[in-house]
Order: C-alpha cells, then structure tokens, then sequence
C-alpha cells in the first residue's frame, strides 16, 4: 500500500488515509437508504392507505424497521467519521475549520431531525391515527437528503472552495456561510449524489426481491417489494446518466487537474482520444482501448476541443501515474457500470410495454439480483474519482494532503481500533435483520378497517 504515498510525506499520511478511506466507503453505503430507502417505505405507505392494500401496509412497517437498523449503523460510522476529521487531520480543521465545518453543523440539525421523526414512525404504527403517522414519515427523508446535501457541499468545498477571506499568513479572517455551502462544485456534485440514493438502494432493495423471485416466491408481496424501488431507480437511471455527463464537463472547466486524472491524459492537446482501461506508464497509456477524438467531442462538442494534460500541472504537485491509473480505471467502471443498469431498466421498460407484466426471464432476475451489487461498486467508483481525483490536495489549491494529516501518535493503532468497530457493527447490523426476518410478523400494523 506504500505506493499510495511519496517520498517525504509524513509516516502517518498512508495510515490516515487508509482508515478515511475504509470508514467514508463504509458510511457511504448507508446514505442511499437514508435518503431513498425511506421513500420507498413512504410509497408502500401511501398507495396501502389510499388503495386500502394491506399488502403495502405490511411492506411499509417491515421496511421502517429496516430503515432504522440501518440509521443506527449510520450514526455510529457517521460518529467515528466526525472524530476523524479533527485526529487524523488537524491541519485541515485548524486552517480551514470556520469555512469547512459550516456544512457538518448544517448535517448535525438535519441528523437530529432525522431521529426524531424515524422514532416517531416506528413508535406511531399502532398508536396514531393512519394519515397522521403517514406525515410523520415524511422529515425522515427530507431529513436524510439535506444531511447528505450538507456532507456533499463540504465535499464541493473542497473540491472549489469560496466564500473565505484569508490573511497573508494564510489564516481564515472571514467567512460567507452561503458562498462556502453552495460553492461552485455543489450544485452539481449534490443531484448526482442525490440521483445515486435512488439508484443504489432501488438496486439493491429490488435485488433482494429478485432473489425471491428466482426462488419461485410470486406472490403480491414480493411482487410490490421488486417494482417500488426498481421502476424509481428504472426511471432515475437515465436521468443520472444526464447528469453524470454535465458533471463531467464541469469538472472538465473547474477542476482540469482531476480531469486530466480520468482520461489519463499526459500531454495537453486537441483531438484527445477517450481512453477505455489502460495503464500510465512512463507518460503513456499502454494496453486501453482509444476511440479517436472521443474525449474532446464530450468535453467541448468538437474534436478541436483542448484538454489539459498532466504535463500543466505544475511537477510539485502533479499526481503520481499509479494514482492517476486509479482515478481513470474508478470513471471507467463508474460509467460502464452505470450503462449496464441503463440497459437493464430498458429491458423491463420494453418488457412491461408489451406485456404490462413483469419479465419471465431467468436472466433478467439474475441480472436484478447482482444489479445491487454492482449500483454499490458504482457508488464507491465515483468517490474515489472525487477524492483520489484532488490527490494531491486536501483543500484545491490551498491546502496539500501531507500538511493536513497529523504528525503524532500511532495512527495504525487507531486504523485498527476504527476497523474492529465497523467490523463488530456491520456484523451486528446483519444479525439483526437476519433475526427480524425470521421473526416477520403478518398482522397489518393498521389498514382501511381501523
């Protein structure tokens, strides 16, 4: 793992970023369903209420006890992340914190509110009345979305910061809570993000009925539980694409360095070529697929279209090839995966508009069944675009990775503590749901005879 770091940079930096790395993939997981999971939830409520479906009602209740296993995993990973901001990396949060921690404080309400209302949820089943219990559902998810739109507007800072004044000493002396929250790199970094809740936990809920489904279990339940969060993730899919693609070429105009990262481009030039897999190698992509003038025409509509390569970066600063082959190999896994659940949501659409019913076909809840699987893998690939991508900054252009990172203490020792932590959650985590699976039970929590 030592090939992540350079010569000079402190014994602590690959530690740190090892733990930050693992503990941000790990909480990340989580978000989707805060955000998404919960809608759905909120669906099942709604069409049991107006349809008088027991079915959904029953979904409904089994899928909030979910959603609130999953919120208690997330406040303690979210927890031990707060920690790590300010042991791992002082020199960020002592340089930077009056602009940096704005966003958390903002999260910190919203998470709140969050607990709040899922406690109520849970807790109100058979003690409010249907519609007042409905409506109490509703600031979970709104709660869920504007804490992760804060986490992503200190990720946009980041990335573009603003809204500071800084002294010749480089010390903060003012700050624009506005223009630090929704920087130049928010708006676009948060409907992606939000756009990807919806596709990873509709992924990966409707993967869970698909496996039902294979197993012969046709039934309305499983039936329901498979098409809220798929035909949600179905109809998201392409719009994600859209703005997969503008993010792109935002990053292409604000931040050239990381683009330069993604295509793996060496040189600065026209009709740059879009580069499938590959490897840089001594200022050379050996062993990709090129399709000629491909990422100039995607980035400026034209072949004539100039793409800043490595060699503008100043060599200071510039990222190391094995960095760079891993920021390029994340877009392109990223993006292939993205096509393969387009083309998957494509396959049903065509199916159900011939049909008006669900695919007979093995293969495609086989394909449903991994498809969680891999929206994850998709997630995690276009964090590491993000984050790798800004190596070697921690803050663009004003703070770099190696100052921000602490200088003392056994960080090893902290990487391990952190892993046995997450380790011992998630594994409690399963255990739970495995235990309230078998434990179902089939009385309707309240339903248009109530």
């Amino acid at each position: 793992m030592a090939f992540l770091t350079g010569p000079g940079d402190p014994a602590q930096l690959l530690p740190a970023r090892e733990q930050m790395a693992f503990t941000l993939g790990f909480h990340i997981i989580l978000v989707p369903f805060g955000v998404a999971f919960t809608f759905f939830m909120l669906v099942a409520n709604y069409r049991g209420l107006r349809r008088h479906d027991d079915t959904a009602l029953l979904l409904a209740e089994r899928w909030s006890r979910v959603a609130a296993v999953l919120f208690a995993v997330g406040a303690v990973s979210g927890t031990v992340l707060s920690f790590e901001l300010g042991l791992l990396w002082p020199g960020l949060m002592g340089r930077y914190g009056a602009a940096y921690g704005l966003p958390f404080g903002v999260e910190g309400i919203f998470f709140f509110i969050e607990a709040i209302f899922i406690a109520i949820y849970i807790y109100g089943w058979r003690r409010l009345s249907p519609w007042a219990h409905f409506w109490s559902g509703l600031p979970v998810t709104l709660a869920g979305l504007g804490g992760t739109l804060s986490v992503v507007a200190a990720n946009g800072w980041m990335n573009q910061p603003a809204g500071i004044t800084v002294d010749a000493a480089g010390r903060v002396v003012d700050v624009q809570p506005l223009r630090v929250f929704f920087n130049g790199a928010f708006w676009y970094e948060a409907v992606h993000m939000f756009l990807a809740a919806y596709v990873v936990a509709g992924f990966v809920v409707a993967g869970v009925y698909a496996v039902g489904m294979l197993r012969g279990r046709r039934d309305a339940y499983h039936r329901l539980g498979f098409l809220i969060p798929f035909v949600t993730a179905a109809v998201v899919m392409p719009l994600q694409i859209f703005v997969g693609d503008v993010a792109a070429r935002e990053v292409f105009h604000r931040e050239p360095a990381k683009f330069a990262a993604i295509e793996a481009l060496p040189q600065t030039s026209t009709h740059v070529p879009e580069t499938l897999g590959g490897v840089l190698v001594n200022g050379q992509v050996k062993y990709g697929i090129s399709i000629p003038d491909g990422a100039s025409l995607l980035s400026g509509w034209s072949p004539d279209t100039r793409i800043s390569g490595l060699d503008a970066i100043p060599e200071e600063v510039r990222p190391a090839p094995r960095l760079v082959t891993i920021v390029h190999w994340s877009f392109d896994i990223m993006v292939g995966i993205g096509f393969a659940l387009l083309g998957l949501a494509v396959w049903f659409a065509v199916v159900w508009w011939r049909r008006r019913d669900l695919p007979r076909s093995r293969w495609f809840w086989r394909a449903t069944a991994v498809s969680g699987v891999l929206a994850v893998v998709c997630l995690e690939a276009g964090w590491v675009v993000t984050e790798v991508g800004r190596q070697p900054w921690t803050v663009r252009g004003m703070l770099l990775t190696r100052d921000a990172v602490t200088t003392s203490g056994n960080v090893w020792a902290f990487f391990t503590g952190a892993l046995v932590i997450y380790v011992a959650v998630g594994a409690g985590a399963l255990f739970v749901l495995r235990i309230m699976r078998r434990n179902w039970s089939t009385a309707v929590p309240y339903g248009p005879r109530s």
